[in-house]
């Protein structure tokens, strides 16, 4: 279902209050720079693949599409002809995730590549880069972790495109890009619950600031490894308070379809986002913003912008 104008207008409203501060005084600074969020309300093959051509400039090299390849048969996972038609349109490319911490259809290798080929991601190859191993990347400036563990094939790409599916996380308060590539690309085994804080029983309490902020940590090792060449797409579509780790026993989406935002900010993209999904009316909204604020999901955002991940301010473009 397409964003009705009065959606938009809504939204617009949020973007002009966005960092405003109507009691400062009239100075001579350079006014704010802003990232660029590109969105289409065309969620389609061609939509993704117009939308990705706006962010391609530094995409270069080998190339890894990291994915959510969700628990089997989930339905709200993003289209298989979606993800295919960009895969096949990037060269040099594939799918690549990273086993689960907690037990599931992806908490081994081989469980995994069984639930690939269920959920038809098995048109190219997908790397699930920590069924070899791990390695530690640093992380600049970090409070709670100076490295990650992430899986080991990572290294073996020069660029990455962040394909995410947008929606609520049972511990996040919502999965953006900045989730799919920090828990997304951290290691099964030891990675994965750095971040969470603990392992086992104990993987569902665990502090939700601190969770935020380990978190945006595990990406921002990923964001510093790959530079200016990382790009970010999320696609808000079937936006259920549940991740797609929850496959079939996911809440049934109460948001409507909006579109897809890209941007090579993960910040923006991550933050236009969000504001997106509260400009929609409150009995769309109500349950998704519950989640997020539940879990103190919002603090993902503030502390991206203390890492200097990006840039929280943005200037939407829509490219339909």
């Amino acid at each position: 279902m397409p964003v009705k104008p009065i959606v938009l207008a809504c939204f617009a409203a949020v973007l002009a209050a966005c960092g405003s501060n109507t009691s400062a005084p009239v100075t001579t600074e350079a006014p704010v720079q802003k990232s660029v969020v590109y969105f289409t309300e065309d969620i389609s093959p061609e939509g993704l693949v117009k939308i990705y051509d706006k962010i391609s400039e530094n995409v270069n090299g080998k190339v890894a599409i990291k994915v959510h390849t969700g628990e089997p048969h989930g339905p709200n996972i993003i289209p298989r002809d979606m993800v295919k038609a960009l895969q096949q349109h990037i060269p040099n490319s594939n799918l690549v995730e990273t086993n689960t911490l907690y037990e599931g259809g992806r908490h081994t290798t081989e469980l995994h590549r069984q639930t690939i080929k269920t959920n038809g991601w098995d048109f190219c190859e997908v790397d699930i880069m920590d069924a070899d191993g791990a390695v530690m990347l640093p992380i600049k400036g970090g409070k709670h972790f100076k490295e990650m563990s992430v899986g080991k094939n990572l290294l073996n790409y020069d660029s990455m495109v962040v394909l995410t599916h947008f929606k609520g996380h049972t511990m996040g308060g919502f999965g953006g890009s900045l989730k799919n590539i920090a828990i997304g690309c951290a290691d099964g085994k030891v990675g994965k619950a750095m971040q969470h804080g603990s392992s086992g029983a104990d993987l569902w309490r665990a502090n939700k600031e601190l969770f935020m902020e380990n978190m945006v940590e595990g990406g921002k090792a990923v964001t510093d490894h790959f530079g200016k060449n990382i790009v970010y797409i999320n696609v808000l579509r079937n936006m259920s308070v549940d991740c797609d780790c929850s496959g079939t026993s996911a809440a049934e989406p109460k948001t409507r379809n909006i579109g897809i935002l890209a941007s090579t900010d993960i910040l923006a993209v991550d933050q236009a986002s969000v504001d997106m999904v509260y400009a929609l009316p409150d009995e769309e909204s109500h349950d998704l913003k519950e989640r997020i604020e539940s879990r103190k999901g919002l603090h993902q955002l503030t502390y991206m912008k203390e890492m200097g991940m990006g840039n929280n301010e943005y200037e939407l473009v829509n490219i339909d």
